[in-house]
């Protein structure tokens, strides 16, 4: 379903990533770990079109995807979530994944995919009204992913999705992870705890200075000393 093939990227002058392959199928869930600083947001935003690769092609359901301006990205089937979470702090939580319908304006009616959002996330119901600088750091996580499946895509990308959450909030969070999986859509984390790689996860790619240096099932993670380095630093 997406394919990355042997991108690079310079940002400023500096090559943040370098001859970058992986991929995702459907229904699959995939995790790029690696430090802080490794290159896994650049390697989403370059996905997602909000940096151009310098060499390599990256497609979605076969199509070449980075030369397209975001927006179409996303109306192709593509949803980020973003580190920060990216929410509209002047719009209530219910508008926040309102707005998803109007990007993506085509396919389901908009109710029934905003329905199964906070479907997936039902806590959320209790705070319809709330505006993000009222919701906890887990809160707004939750309704960052749950706007991203408003979209109804083929595919997500969560870029650190249990980054500073609290242990009490992670569960829910992984739960509706799950549940998006079970709704058949693909899913690519971004992570830089390998303990936060959930069990459903099929294949692992660690990311190091820009570099993938393990790609693979994760149980099999322990067995490249270079991974293991890099990502005992990611701990």
């Amino acid at each position: 379903m997406l394919e990355v093939d042997r991108i690079d990227v310079h940002i400023q002058g500096s090559h943040i990533l370098r001859d970058v392959s992986l991929a995702v199928g459907p229904r699959e869930v995939v995790c790029l770990v690696g430090r802080n600083g490794a290159g896994k947001t650049t390697a989403l935003r370059t996905i997602m079109g909000l940096l151009r690769p310098t060499r390599g092609r990256i497609a979605f359901r076969d199509r070449d995807i980075h030369r397209l301006p975001t927006h179409e990205i996303a109306r192709l089937g593509l949803a980020w979530s973003p580190e920060d979470s990216g929410i509209f702090a002047d719009l209530t939580v219910a508008e926040n994944v309102w707005i998803s319908t109007w990007t993506r304006p085509e396919g389901r009616p908009g109710a029934d995919r905003v329905e199964q959002a906070f479907g997936v996330f039902p806590v959320l119901r209790r705070y319809l009204d709330r505006k993000g600088p009222e919701m906890s750091g887990g809160e707004r996580k939750m309704l960052s992913i749950a706007r991203a499946l408003a979209l109804d895509p083929e595919m997500l990308l969560l870029d650190e999705p249990f980054e500073g959450l609290s242990p009490a909030i992670i569960p829910a969070v992984s739960q509706g992870i799950a549940e998006i999986t079970r709704l058949g859509r693909a899913i690519l984390i971004a992570e830089s705890n390998i303990h936060h790689v959930p069990e459903l996860a099929t294949r692992l790619y660690v990311l190091e200075r820009g570099e993938i240096i393990y790609a693979g099932p994760p149980g099999g993670v322990r067995q490249n000393r270079a991974a293991v380095r890099a990502i005992g630093g990611a701990e």
